[in-house]
């Protein structure tokens, strides 16, 4: 891994720095159209630098568990991706401070995954802050991976899981509770770990972030906690003394505060007993594998990530040149 990122991902961070972290900072999350303009915001710079790829086929899911939970979301089929049948699945959990994204913004992240492992990708569609707050995300969550495990007769061993920013709390969330069956392997993308974003602020007074500010942040992410002690144990994750996690591989951007989360997320599941890989691409963005036309450092990553899940599964067929 090189000691700098590319020039045009340099250029992209300081572009951001100059267009992105300003609106953050003036959009007013309490605001229903502060949060309905920044959810169109980042809705457009998802299709504009990271377009779903050629010949993805996307099914929609609106159904419900034996036990009469609501699931809603999608699979996502990569070109060449089978989709009938599967015996092994990626089950993906999307980021957006639990309040501004969806599987429709993930969706490049979704189909580049089945495309680079020939494995389909179902991505959960939980609902959203303000309207839905805590632990409305997780519970929706927890409720799509029972469906897919017990209701599609997908073994968890033969499935994996992966998660970006918000994403990835909810992920951890749910495998950290002790009657989950873990699937073979974690995957995640600058995940959040501390929704004080306490980590975060240190790392900002060392680098500032170019998408946003900490304070910012916390503000977003606090419509799906308030009222709640930020104590909790389902939102101040004791990932350390915890059940040991599957094998994990995070990757983070070395411009975005949230690498202090990664790095702190690292050692505490190998402080647990699990093991975990840990890349810090220098001078990436937040979730900077989602922006390919932006970044080029973006497909290099993801061809890892691919090569990691893949891995863990038993099967090293990877297209190297997709994407």
């Amino acid at each position: 891994m090189r000691e700098r990122g590319s020039l045009r991902s340099r250029s992209a961070a300081s572009i951001s720095s100059m267009t992105l972290r300003q609106i953050s900072a003036v959009l007013p999350s309490d605001q229903a159209w502060g949060v309905w303009l920044s959810r169109q915001i980042v809705a457009r710079i998802m299709d504009t630098f990271g377009p779903p790829l050629t010949g993805t086929h996307v099914q929609r899911v609106d159904t419900r568990t034996s036990d009469g939970r609501r699931v809603i979301g999608e699979w996502v089929f990569g070109h060449g991706v089978a989709r009938t049948g599967p015996d092994s699945a990626i089950y993906f959990i999307h980021g957006s401070g639990f309040v501004l994204c969806s599987p429709r913004t993930h969706r490049r992240l979704a189909s580049w995954l089945s495309h680079l492992t020939g494995l389909p990708v179902f991505s959960i569609d939980y609902r959203l802050a303000p309207k839905h707050r805590f632990p409305t995300a997780a519970d929706d969550v927890r409720t799509g991976w029972d469906w897919l495990t017990h209701e599609n007769g997908l073994a968890p061993e033969r499935t994996v899981v992966a998660g970006d920013s918000a994403g990835g709390h909810l992920a951890v969330d749910l495998l950290l509770q002790s009657d989950i069956a873990h699937p073979a392997a974690l995957a995640l993308l600058s995940p959040v770990l501390d929704l004080t974003f306490a980590l975060a602020r240190t790392r900002e007074r060392l680098r500032r972030d170019p998408a946003i500010r900490s304070a910012d942040a916390f503000r977003l992410v606090e419509l799906y906690c308030t009222g709640i002690d930020s104590t909790h144990p389902r939102l101040q994750l004791d990932v350390a003394a915890g059940r040991p996690l599957p094998a994990t591989l995070i990757q983070a951007g070395g411009a975005e505060m949230l690498a202090a989360d990664a790095i702190a997320l690292a050692e505490h599941i190998r402080t647990a007993g699990g093991t975990c890989e840990l890349e810090v691409w220098p001078d990436q963005v937040h979730v900077f594998q989602a922006l390919p036309r932006l970044t080029p450092e973006a497909r290099p990553a993801m061809r890892r990530v691919a090569s990691f899940l893949s891995q863990a599964l038993g099967d090293n067929a990877i297209d190297q040149a997709a994407g």
